[in-house]
């Protein structure tokens, strides 16, 4: 290896979050290796934060500027939060993207919604096959996950092999997918020269128990869904087609019929059969067939286990969503986990259906859900099996990276936290701080992607926050006001607090001032404009105690007019 070229790490997206994966790992000299991506991720928005917003996605403007030193695009696993950004960010890079059966269908759905070449998307099948791509080698390594076919990479550099995991779990009867398969893993750490570096899932990192399997929740649903007396209705990730299986095996068992409501749930049901991951899932009836159903006797499995506004559940809890609705005694039951940051939304599902005086289960004794990620004592026996020289936690907050660096360094391995935008060099023993490059945010806002930073949010908010005041201004050739100045408010109290007109109010401060203004104010636009932004928001300042934004429309009419 020449002492020219060196092995770098950038996390762009998911290193001091959960959600939004995407990294970039490069080899070659300094400024100028040769890189391929793994992973482009999507997370969501929240009213507090980013109101209106549809999705959030990575900033991939050094990747795009840097889109001819890019070899390829490799893709874990069909999770939002790994896959999602494929459609909307694939046109900056336009390198070739590579997935396993599954994760490529979905690939390529995504790539549909927004009319990206779906040529660019090719099938690799697990290791043994070999994907070169400039100086790597890269293999998919099958692990268990809540999602088909999830996959690990291993990374073969000249500087030597990297073993990226994904989003993984040990789970050796997965009910759907590919069981853990610990020999494998144990040859992969003893190959070659070993593992120089793991960058490894974070996320279950301060549980203390080790995971437990998918295999284990068929009985406590079947027992739980016999036991009911009304109809029976249960959300999980629409993703995870095995808690899918597992749910509509235990509806049927119990005698009762099963349907699905939701179209990203649906979608990944199809997605499962036609690439035969899934070939013998219970026979499910329409929402026509449903409706027809006496309540005793269906069991619905619904989209919507984070509260999202537009899912099925959500839809449920506030009546009526395609001809069904639920009653007095009934359950509802989340086979799933709530996301932090998710909860309000949640909560505000369980408290709608409460009022409908149906019973609400959640996961909090946990018989009804397993994680679909590694807890503390399976990432341990991940590191004992590969052994690798460096270990660089990823997939986490700021605290499980912290927190899996120590357990690394206690171990004697050096560990790196990189958080999104560092440059971590691992050509040495030790994994080194090499700069860092723009690792912002993107927003799909509508049909268009805006950067986090270019302001169209941040007016949203302060507009949500401190309401609005439109203030229109006519003047004639002479530079003088036509008519009074009038406004308009939104998002502010009608009245101030000794019941005036708010709008009155601005108005008749701002004509007093335009009635003695100088002439010199009066011919700038932009003077007009700052005088009148602080006219309106002091006196809304006075009336009602807040400093509201302003628009200023100022119109001049010439002769002709």
């Amino acid at each position: 290896m020449s002492a020219k070229n060196r092995l770098i790490y950038i996390p762009l997206g998911g290193a001091g979050e959960i959600g939004m994966n995407a990294y970039v790992y490069g080899y070659g000299p300094a400024d100028k290796e040769r890189l391929i991506v793994v992973d482009l991720g999507v997370t969501f928005p929240d009213m507090d934060t980013t109101p209106g917003v549809n999705l959030i996605m990575p900033d991939v403007d050094w990747l795009a500027d840097n889109a001819d030193r890019i070899e390829a695009i490799f893709i874990t696993h069909a999770h939002e939060d790994h896959v999602g950004a494929i459609g909307l960010l694939w046109s900056k890079l336009r390198a070739p993207v590579y997935a396993r059966q599954f994760t490529a269908a979905i690939a390529r759905m995504k790539m549909e919604d927004y009319s990206q070449p779906t040529d660019a998307i090719h099938v690799v099948g697990p290791r043994p096959d070999v994907v070169d791509a400039g100086p790597f080698k890269v293999q998919f390594v099958p692990v268990s996950h809540s999602i088909p076919e999830s996959s690990a990479l291993v990374i073969d550099t000249p500087a030597g092999r990297i073993v990226h995991t994904g989003d993984f779990k040990l789970d050796e009867t997965p009910v759907v997918g590919e069981p853990f398969d610990r020999e494998l893993w144990r040859q992969i750490g003893q190959e070659s020269r070993g593992v120089k570096a793991l960058a490894c899932d974070s996320t279950n990192v301060f549980s203390l128990h080790p995971g437990r399997s998918e295999a284990t929740l068929a009985q406590p649903l079947k027992e739980l869904i016999a036991s009911q007396k009304g109809m029976v209705v249960a959300t999980t990730f629409a993703s995870n087609v095995a808690r899918l299986k597992t749910l509509a095996e235990a509806g049927r068992a119990a005698g009762r019929s099963v349907c699905l409501l939701g179209r990203a749930m649906r979608r990944m049901l199809t997605a499962a059969v036609e690439t035969g991951i899934v070939t013998d899932f219970p026979q499910l009836i329409t929402p026509e067939e449903a409706v027809d159903t006496p309540r005793q006797d269906l069991m619905l499995i619904v989209t919507g286990s984070q509260g999202e506004g537009r899912a099925a559940s959500a839809a449920l809890s506030r009546g009526k969503y395609m001809g069904l609705e639920m009653r007095e005694g009934d359950l509802f039951l989340f086979s799933s986990k709530t996301i932090p940051g998710n909860e309000r939304a949640v909560i505000r599902v369980m408290n709608a259906f409460s009022e409908l005086g149906v019973d609400v289960m959640d996961d909090r004794d946990g018989l009804y859900h397993v994680s679909g990620h590694a807890n503390r004592p399976d990432l341990e026996v991940i590191h004992d099996l590969l052994q690798p020289k460096i270990i660089l936690p990823m997939h986490g907050e700021h605290r499980h990276l912290r927190e899996h660096c120590r357990i690394a360094q206690e171990k004697g391995i050096p560990a790196a936290l990189a958080v999104n935008g560092k440059i971590v060099d691992l050509t040495g023993d030790e994994p080194k701080f090499a700069g860092e490059v723009e690792a912002g945010r993107t927003y799909l806002d509508g049909y268009g992607l805006i950067g986090a930073f270019d302001g169209v949010v941040r007016d949203r908010i302060r507009m949500a926050m401190n309401g609005h005041v439109l203030a229109t201004l006519i003047l004639d050739e002479d530079d003088q006001p036509i008519g009074d100045v009038w406004v308009e408010i939104m998002g502010l109290p009608e009245r101030t607090r000794k019941g005036a007109l708010l709008a009155e109010e601005i108005e008749a401060d701002l004509n007093r001032f335009f009635d003695t203004a100088d002439e010199k104010t009066l011919r700038e636009d932009d003077k007009i404009e700052e005088v009148v932004k602080r006219i309106v928001r002091r006196t809304a300042m006075e009336e009602i105690g807040k400093k509201p934004e302003v628009t200023v429309v100022t119109s001049r009419l010439s002769a002709e007019d």
